[in-house]
């Protein structure tokens, strides 16, 4: 059970009408929670090598980097396109509403580097699989992946696969 779970609120129609957005900056205001949400992130992956945490734009970026200083791991950022300065390699996906893609420096990884993939929101699954890809294409093997929040009516584990793992902190 989430012991956080009022710090999680919906947010009506947004970004589009029909979607429930679940809205983690309350989550992220209280710092007792926050450091919870670290140190259970931190425990999905507990006794694995990691060389690198790889964390999707934007809200992402917020844990992964939290997560990476408390493996004492490197830090990798997945984008959207147009905002990474080096050679990208990057990939089209679809998502619950509408299309995107995401960018990854080309040089991002040592070959073999260990990855852990790190997101907010797990919802049909096509950002992390995305994610995923470029880790792969760029050189990195994929330890896990781990979110915070997984809407599991939207069933986008049944996407992930065989493979490494996929953890979820959170499922509603």
């Amino acid at each position: 059970m989430n012991p956080h779970a009022a710090l999680i609120r919906d947010i009506p129609d947004f970004p589009k009408p029909g979607v429930v957005f679940k809205d983690i900056t309350p989550l992220l205001r209280d710092a007792a929670a926050l450091r919870d949400v670290i140190g259970a992130l931190a425990g999905t992956v507990r006794g694995e090598r990691v060389d690198v945490i790889a964390a999707i734009e934007s809200r992402g970026f917020i844990f992964g980097a939290a997560l990476a200083t408390a493996l004492g791991a490197g830090f990798v950022p997945i984008r959207k396109p147009g905002k990474l300065p080096a050679r990208t390699v990057g990939v089209d996906y679809a998502l619950e509403y509408g299309t995107d893609r995401l960018e990854i420096h080309a040089d991002a990884f040592a070959p073999g580097a260990r990855v852990v993939l790190i997101d907010d929101v797990l919802a049909t699954g096509g950002t992390l699989l995305a994610a995923k890809d470029l880790i792969k294409a760029v050189g990195g093997e994929l330890v896990a992946a781990t979110v915070v929040i997984e809407l599991a009516f939207l069933d986008g584990r049944r996407r992930w696969g065989d493979g490494a793992p996929l953890h979820a902190l959170w499922r509603y």
